[in-house]
């Protein structure tokens, strides 16, 4: 055989390794990451946090199903949910039995685009394109997002659809604000605006889409911990590299895990965060759209945050 003909014998087996890897294991390799966030006052009882994000579920995935109502095994003090629980018109029964055993928990939630409209299929390179606009999902059918909400606060989970609540949890005086979905341009945060509250142990900000003008709104007044989803950490990514987009404005290098935020922080790479900077965690989520399922270099995941108090210089080197 000709080496151009082997090389591209080999490469199209490459190729198609690859597909069957996103498509058939990678997409259902589902993962819990843990990380600790050193953001209590001195002596306080850590409190772990299980977060879960962009659920994208059908009624038919009862492997995904389980793995979540086994999350409850974790143990959390408390439950964040940042939406995108939807793939189909049909999915909020299963969503909530999903659920059901996290909602014995305290816990809060947003909701995001696929939790009020149904997915659609659409072409994938308008993901590279910074001028697609938001909100395009808005034409799509409506999802009874009402009985999901519904669903959610009968089990005692709190609404942070653009609301700022408090909580207390292990002894901890917890302060939530939380915003609309973002990625439909339905968030409201002046409606909650407002320096954190200097009676609470810890300010958290809970959004679904991390984009950059709610990041820095919420971290200039105060929030210390910023959870979001939305973005499948890239979801299609390439192995040392990391994601190619984001689906927002975030930057690439944050499209999943802890980092620090402040005002201005977007795109900045080797530099000191100040003393005073947020703790951004955005969850790669444990699902995808029905129409591109797949994942690569990107397990789907859960996540389990550890609060603890501070006990380092927080001004530590990104």
């Amino acid at each position: 055989m000709h080496p151009a003909a082997r090389a591209a014998t080999a490469a199209t087996a490459a190729g198609a390794g690859a597909l069957a890897w996103a498509s058939l294991v990678e997409r259902n390799w589902y993962a819990v990451r843990r990380a600790t966030l050193p953001v209590l006052p001195p002596g306080a009882t850590p409190v772990r946090v299980l977060h879960v994000s962009d659920l994208h579920l059908v009624p038919r995935q009862e492997r995904r199903i389980a793995w979540v109502r086994g999350l409850a095994s974790l143990e959390p003090d408390f439950v964040v949910n940042t939406g995108d629980n939807c793939s189909d018109l049909d999915a909020v029964p299963a969503v909530l039995r999903a659920m059901e055993p996290l909602l014995h928990l305290p816990g809060a939630f947003v909701l995001g685009s696929n939790d009020y409209f149904a997915p659609t299929a659409k072409n994938p390179l308008l993901y590279f394109n910074r001028s697609h606009p938001r909100g395009s999902e808005s034409q799509a059918d409506e999802l009874p997002w009402r009985e999901l909400v519904a669903g959610f606060t009968s089990g005692g989970w709190i609404d942070l659809t653009n609301a700022r609540r408090s909580v207390t949890v292990r002894g901890l005086d917890l302060e939530l604000v939380g915003v609309d979905d973002p990625h439909l341009g339905y968030d409201r945060y002046p409606a909650v605006a407002g320096p954190a509250d200097p009676a609470a142990d810890l300010t958290m900000g809970v959004l679904h889409a991390p984009y950059t003008h709610v990041l820095d709104a919420m971290a200039a007044d105060g929030a210390r911990v910023l959870l979001a989803g939305h973005t499948h950490g890239g979801q299609l990514c390439v192995p040392g590299y990391g994601a190619l987009v984001t689906n927002c404005d975030l930057d690439r290098r944050r499209a999943k895990g802890v980092s620090r935020w402040w005002p201005g922080a977007n795109g900045q790479r080797s530099t000191i965060a100040p003393c005073d900077a947020a703790w951004l965690e955005v969850s790669a989520g444990l699902g995808h759209n029905k129409y591109t399922p797949v994942r690569f270099a990107c397990r789907p995941e859960a996540t389990l945050l550890t609060l603890a108090p501070a006990s380092w210089d927080s001004g530590r080197t990104l």
